[in-house]
Order: structure tokens, then C-alpha cells, then sequence
């Protein structure tokens, strides 16, 4: 099982049973289905390249309730999929990113699924076989579905206590848990992929080692309000709209948004199955479009209110507009005296930020994933990562189906490469030199 400790990997196995038996009585069996409950707005078919239609017209595609997941929902809802000829789509809720992981393990012939929404680099680590017992079901990134929408939130026991984005201020405070006995702990929802990297170089800038100075664990994204509640966690580290809900209930505050951390950063992925793609290339270029359809849909301000009242839905998300709608617009209460933060920029986006494309694959954010990795240890110093991303990322098919779906020039990245990545301590990231970059790091736990 590489270095992926596989302590962690047991006790994400553990709570994906719990989570698949609370769907429906077991992970192969079909989660929730997104019925089509909105009036479409798309036309009839349209071409999807080569003037025939896709080789298939269904697909049984995951999604974690976030806001990451506002592409697949609206591509179903809005009719944007069956536009381009994918009639048969069906949009299945996940109880957790354990239960994606081990449907798309079964497949879809089995009741699972062909391909999901993705944290990073859970395709690449699926591919390999590292969360899977060893079992590889190689994957292929297809795109981007959004970016930010992020957050750390923390329990309001801890107020006053210097826990904000420049946590190296509560250092004193957090060793002194530690002393008695009492670490800080805090949540993410997946090991080893975006939420616990967030909060890792989180804690990691402000001199706070998070393998030794405090107590990391997995919940699923559902269940980390309810955990802050009973006071069995400290804080976590998860997607909008689960950070603001806790200052909906006055149970905590947001120590930083991860739009603070790395402005326009990369966040959630779509990807499949790769026999699937390679089966149904048309099929899967199809679906790619009706979701870079549904990603402009959700950037326009207009649609933003239609949007939360679509994942309002209890087959959704299942909270109430007025909870979904201030992150959306990115209006954050960040509390313990910190200002608010009233910047549709900070919060989750979809088809542009300001640094050009959200949906394309950029392969130096794929680089940077699994160089976070092996940072922490989770995977060896010697892992081919220019190999694994030239196999795994398939920007090259981004780009055929933006192209046959009449997407400017101006929206196509010319690179493969976003260029320098700036974190929020100085920090810098080039793709061409990751090594470079590890050095650069203070805290981690790879000896380079």
C-alpha cells in the first residue's frame, strides 16, 4: 500500500461501510439518483464531433454534496448533458469519498459507477492502486469543476486564541495542548487528498508540524458539523457550504479560506474510468461539454440564485438557499474578530478565475498534488510523477471537446503549464522543479 499509511487507509474503509449502509445498505448497490426536477434549457442534441453521436447515451457518474459538485448537478438538471446526446445520464450521490472510491471499483455493470467528482489525486492514486488494496483501475482526468470554495473552520472554544491564516501566532497555544494531552484535532474528509493537504500547509506555514503537533483524522464532509457540536473535533477542513454552516449555527469561525491560502487554486477534478473513456470516447467528450455548459451557467451572477435553489434540493445538498447563497456569492462572517470577506472572487468558481481557465487540467497543479504527497511521506521520493501525469491527465481531450464545442481561443489555455504558483507565506511552486520547491519547505517530512 506505498507509504499511505494504512492506518488511515482502514479507518476510511470503516467509515465508507457506515456511509454506503446509511445510502443504501451496501457500496454496490446504486446511491441516490438525481432525478431531472428542473425544466432544461437546452436544446435538442448537438453535434458531438465527427457528425455522429456518442457510442452511448448513458453513464453513471458520482458526487460528493459540495459545491464542487455544481457542474454534474446542473449539467442533469439543466439538460445540458442530454443536449449533447448523453439522454441516459444518471448524477448519484456519494455518502463519502471512500464509497466514490470503492463504486467506481465495482463499476458500472456491478451498480457502481463510471467516473466522479474527484479530490486530488485520488485518480492517480486509484490508478495505482494505493487506496484500492492494491487493486488498479486506471483513470484519466478529464477536467477542472471548480475552484475555492474551501475552508477551515474551527470550534468557538477556541476563540481568542490566534487560530486565523497566519496561524504561526497560536503555536504556544497548540503546543500546549499537546502537553496536556489534549491535541488539537481536526478533520478532513479523504486522507492523503485536498482537504488534509489544505490544512496540513496550513498549519505547516505557521511552524505547526501536523504529524507531530497535532491530532489529524478522517470525517466525511456530512458529518464534521455535527462532530464540532458534540466537541469531538477541534476544527476541519472541508467544502463550502459545510465551513459557513458552522457559523450559520454559531458553533465556530473560519480560521482562513483556502482562496487565502492559494488564491485561484485548483480544487475538485471529474474523472473515469479510463476503459470507460477509451470505450466511449465520443460518449465521454459528450459529457465533458455538458459540463463546460453547466461550468459557465454557474459563473454567470444571474444564475446564482437558481443555482442555490437547485442544490437546496434534498436529493442535493440538502440545505436551505439562505445557507447556500452567502459562500456562493462569497459573502464569509469569518468571526473571532477577523473582517468579513464580501468578494464573489473568494468563493467557489467554475469556468474562469484570474488566472484564466478553472475546467481546464492544468498538469502542473496535478504535479503539485502528488508533490504535496510526497512531502508528507504519503508516497515515495521516487515517484514518476511527470510519468504518472502524462498518463493519467488528458488535457488533450479538454481540449478536442472545447474545440468541437465552439469554445474560444481566449478561454483555451496555450500551456499545459499554469506557470510560478504563489502560496500565501511566499511560498513558490514550479512544475518544472518540484524538488526545488521541497526544499524550499520548512516542515515535511520527505528528506530532501
Amino acid at each position: 500500500m506505498s507509504q499511505l499509511s494504512r492506518r488511515k487507509f482502514i479507518a476510511t474503509a470503516g467509515a465508507t461501510t457506515i456511509g454506503a449502509i446509511a445510502l443504501k445498505g451496501c457500496a454496490g448497490n446504486p446511491p441516490e439518483t438525481s432525478e431531472q426536477t428542473s425544466s432544461p434549457v437546452a436544446s435538442p442534441a448537438a453535434n458531438v464531433g465527427g457528425g455522429e453521436g456518442p457510442e452511448t447515451t448513458t453513464a453513471r457518474i458520482g458526487y460528493i454534496p459540495i459545491f464542487e459538485s455544481s457542474p454534474l448537478i446542473v449539467a442533469q438538471e439543466k439538460g445540458f448533458f442530454a443536449k449533447y446526446g448523453m439522454t441516459g445520464v444518471q448524477v448519484l450521490k456519494q455518502s463519502s469519498w471512500g464509497s466514490a472510491r470503492d463504486n467506481l471499483v465495482i463499476g458500472a455493470e456491478g451498480g457502481g459507477i463510471d467516473g466522479s467528482q474527484w479530490q486530488m489525486p485520488m485518480p492517480y492514486l486509484i490508478s495505482e492502486g494505493i487506496i484500492t488494496d492494491n487493486k488498479k483501475i486506471p483513470m484519466y482526468v478529464l477536467m477542472q469543476t471548480s475552484t475555492q470554495g474551501n475552508g477551515i473552520a474551527i470550534a468557538n472554544k477556541h476563540l481568542g486564541k490566534g487560530l486565523h491564516l497566519d496561524v504561526s501566532k497560536a503555536r504556544e497555544y497548540i503546543n500546549q495542548l499537546k502537553s496536556a494531552g489534549t491535541p488539537f484535532t481536526a478533520a478532513y474528509t479523504f486522507p492523503a487528498a485536498n482537504q488534509e493537504l489544505w490544512i496540513r500547509y496550513w498549519l505547516a506555514a505557521g511552524g505547526i508540524n501536523p504529524d507531530t503537533d497535532v491530532k489529524l483524522i478522517t470525517v466525511s464532509s456530512a458529518q464534521t458539523v455535527a462532530n464540532m457540536k458534540t466537541g469531538t473535533m477541534d476544527g476541519f477542513s472541508t467544502g463550502d457550504p459545510w465551513p459557513y454552516r458552522i457559523l450559520a449555527d454559531k458553533i465556530g469561525f473560519m480560521a482562513a479560506l483556502t482562496a487565502q491560502i492559494w488564491p485561484d487554486h485548483p480544487e475538485e477534478y471529474f474523472a473515469m474510468r479510463a476503459d470507460w473513456v477509451d470505450k466511449y470516447p465520443k460518449a465521454t467528450k459528450a459529457l465533458m461539454k455538458g459540463i463546460m455548459e453547466a461550468q459557465q451557467w454557474c459563473d454567470k451572477p444571474e444564475n446564482r440564485k437558481e443555482l442555490a435553489q437547485i442544490l437546496s434540493g434534498r436529493q442535493f445538498i440538502g440545505l436551505a438557499p439562505d445557507i447556500l447563497t452567502p459562500p456562493l456569492d462569497g459573502k464569509y462572517t469569518m468571526g473571532d474578530g477577523q473582517p468579513d470577506i464580501n468578494d464573489v472572487k473568494k468563493g467557489p468558481l467554475f469556468w474562469k478565475d484570474a488566472k484564466g481557465s478553472v475546467s481546464y487540467p492544468y498538469q502542473s497543479h496535478d504535479t503539485w498534488f502528488l508533490t504535496e504527497n510526497i512531502r508528507w511521506g504519503m508516497l515515495p521520493a521516487e515517484t514518476d510523477v511527470k510519468g504518472w501525469v502524462g498518463k493519467v491527465n488528458r488535457e488533450d481531450l479538454w481540449r478536442e471537446a472545447a474545440k468541437e464545442a465552439g469554445i474560444t481561443d481566449a478561454d483555451v489555455p496555450k500551456e499545459k503549464t499554469r506557470g510560478v504558483e504563489t502560496f500565501f507565506d511566499g511560498i513558490k511552486f514550479d512544475a518544472n522543479d518540484p524538488t526545488a520547491y521541497l526544499k524550499s519547505l520548512k516542515v515535511k517530512k520527505v528528506n530532501v
